[in-house]
């Protein structure tokens, strides 16, 4: 399926302000943020490794359009949410232990651990001061907004490290973690653009309602990705997931069973050590045998009609629509 152009078009409008952002912090951290969104080498040189699927700042660029207003007005929160975004990146690479992102090494892997949490840091304090730098009503509404969303993706994010200790999650608790550890932040992603241009708050709620679906449509697949995935597509190794033993949907739809399958499961997860290539392997298969995939898939399919259904026949402009359908596609049906 061929990227949506809002995704380039929302890459050129945002990317010269995101550069300007990094560039206004300490040089300490200011080399290992570039080398992360792919700007430079580890040496600083420039580099064209490319900064991720751009999702967040092509969502706020819609939202400002689907009220009517220009792109450009998207601009400061587009920054602000990537930024945020990225900060969990640098600190969630940590947490997980991971050595590659991107198709290239973590910033942890690469510039240490104590660089890593502190530029992490700069990127979370820094999104509030682009929005703050003119505390228009609107700006202060936007950096209101980003806390709540931000408090709910560390909540989530704290309820994805305590699963690691429960030999049992079942599909509910799974989709509450993945609303505020995914959901929040695209909620926010999808709606700040409208909050910029002063819309009215049922069309910010809708395009909000919209973003958090899209997030829970967006993990789904990404859950499915972090087990059968081509590691050559996603710059991850294969079944990474399994191995860290992480509780993603599919692992929680069969733990929800309670019967061989999830007990085989458990088994697996309940082995002393690292995971083997063949334990990975024996997990995958009882994963997908007992309909953790498919289920998981059509998980994907129902909130993203749901996002769909939440920006339909509301007043939105119409060609912006069309836009967010096709990016939501896109997400749900990706391969990387």
């Amino acid at each position: 399926m061929a990227s949506p152009t809002v995704l380039e078009r929302a890459r050129l409008l945002v990317e010269p302000a995101m550069a300007a952002a990094v560039d206004r912090l300490c040089v300490e951290v200011r080399l290992p943020l570039r080398y992360h969104f792919g700007w430079t080498e580890p040496d600083g040189s420039p580099s064209d490794a490319g900064s991720g699927k751009g999702l967040r700042p092509a969502l706020a660029v819609l939202s400002a359009e689907a009220v009517g207003a220009p792109g450009s007005t998207a601009v400061p929160g587009a920054v602000a949410t990537e930024l945020v975004h990225n900060f969990s990146l640098v600190h969630d690479d940590i947490i997980d232990g991971d050595t590659i992102r991107r198709h290239r090494p973590t910033v942890w892997s690469t510039f240490g651990v104590e660089d890593a949490i502190i530029s992490g840091d700069a990127l979370h304090n820094l999104a509030y001061q682009v929005l703050l730098d003119d505390p228009t009503q609107q700006r202060v509404a936007a950096a209101t907004r980003l806390a709540t969303a931000t408090a709910a993706m560390i909540a989530g994010q704290a309820a994805d490290m305590a699963f690691d200790d429960m030999t049992g999650i079942d599909l509910e608790a799974c989709l509450a973690m993945e609303a505020d550890k995914t959901g929040a932040l695209l909620g926010y992603s999808a709606s700040v653009g409208a909050v910029l241009a002063g819309a009215t708050g049922d069309h910010i709620d809708a395009l909000e309602a919209y973003g958090r679906e899209l997030g829970l449509a967006f993990q789904a697949v990404d859950d499915v990705l972090g087990i059968w995935g081509d590691p050559s597509v996603t710059g991850k190794a294969a079944g990474n997931d399994l191995r860290e033993r992480k509780k993603s949907m599919p692992v929680a739809i069969v733990l929800s069973g309670h019967d061989e399958a999830a007990e085989q499961l458990r088994a697996v997860y309940g082995l002393e050590g690292d995971l083997t290539d063949a334990d990975v392997d024996r997990a995958t298969a009882v994963i997908e045998a007992a309909g953790g995939r498919d289920r998981t898939v059509a998980e994907a399919r129902l909130h993203l009609d749901a996002a769909l259904d939440s920006v339909a026949d509301v007043g939105l402009v119409d060609t912006a629509v069309g836009e967010l359908a096709d990016l939501a596609r896109f997400v749900a049906e990706r391969d990387f």
